[in-house]
């Protein structure tokens, strides 16, 4: 599924100006080292309402229940490999 991000993007190329000054500015100020980032995850609508449902069910978060769904299709690719 795709959107139409056209508004979107020419809303933010207004506020865009010509220059900036950069005059006080602090290099690598928001820099955490070593940091470990969780790439965000989009379900396809289907998908997500199926397993919010069975999350639900177990009494489950959704991140609990798709994590213990990914090890196990883990176990079984390393098991296989």
């Amino acid at each position: 599924m795709r959107h139409d991000n056209t508004k979107k993007a020419s809303r933010r190329n207004e506020a865009v100006k010509d220059e900036y000054d950069f005059t006080g500015a602090e290099r690598g100020k928001f820099h955490v080292k070593d940091a470990v980032l969780a790439p965000p995850v989009h379900l396809e609508t289907d998908v997500l309402t199926y397993l919010a449902a069975r999350a639900e069910a177990r009494g489950a978060t959704l991140s609990e229940l798709v994590n213990g769904l990914l090890r196990a299709d883990i176990a079984l690719i390393e098991a296989a490999g």
